[in-house]
């Protein structure tokens, strides 16, 4: 079943995407949380998104994170890589009977999502959140970290790594830190910022994507991860 947040309104979408994905692990605890990127969107990953949980398979929370490319972004990368990203929408948008059918959580994240893609999407989902720039402001106890990515954007490394351990400290989730990241990551990619060249922002979303595919592998905790990457800017 798909759950699709989606609106003009970007740090609203954002924020209450996570929200619910939290709300849901702790409704669930047995539910086993994945978050997929752009780049990770394969044939095999949107395969196991799709099964349906059984005796000895526990049920899946899936967060597709900001799957839809835009135009501006695709500017400024290789045209391999943005072949990629294109064979990987068309592969989301041919897996949402199977996503909608699946007894598994899917959540899709896309803010700024073109209407006609977005209609698309409605069509197969559970539930839709919209959140448009008009939208009432909610009052909620994790709102968009907006410190945490405006210390990406200037790029201060103990602004960064001071933020992200507040915010740890405060209950918010590593995942949805690292989320809030990739997605600062993307936006700089597509505006550009003085304080990056256009070469090293792609370095950092390549750099945000690996360190999340490392936590997954156990290879070093998420936590510990997004400090050192907090004090390698």
């Amino acid at each position: 079943m798909i759950y699709f947040f989606h609106g003009s309104d970007v740090e609203k979408t954002r924020t209450k995407a996570f929200e619910w994905i939290a709300k849901a692990r702790t409704k669930e605890p047995n539910l086993v949380y994945i978050r997929l990127t752009r780049e990770d969107l394969t044939y095999a990953a949107l395969e196991e998104a799709a099964l349906s949980g059984g005796l000895f398979v526990r049920r899946l929370l899936i967060l597709i994170d900001d799957p839809f490319s835009n135009a501006n972004a695709h500017a400024m990368v290789e045209g391999k890589e943005d072949n990629h990203e294109e064979v990987s929408e068309n592969m989301l948008e041919g897996y949402l009977e199977n996503l909608a059918t699946s007894d598994n959580a899917i959540v899709i994240l896309a803010p700024r999502l073109v209407a006609v893609k977005a209609k698309k999407l409605a069509a197969k989902a559970k539930v839709e959140y919209v959140y448009n720039d008009k939208t009432i402001a909610h009052v909620s106890p994790h709102p968009f970290n907006r410190d945490l990515v405006n210390a990406l954007t200037i790029r201060s490394r103990e602004k960064l790594w001071l933020e992200i351990n507040r915010a740890l400290r405060a209950g918010d989730a590593p995942e949805m830190l690292h989320g809030f990241l990739h997605w600062k990551a993307r936006d700089l990619i597509e505006k550009g910022n003085p304080a990056w060249e256009s070469r090293e922002l792609r370095q950092l979303s390549l750099t945000l994507i690996a360190l999340l595919q490392d936590s997954r592998h156990g290879r070093l905790d998420l936590p510990l991860s997004l400090e050192r990457f907090a004090l390698s800017i």
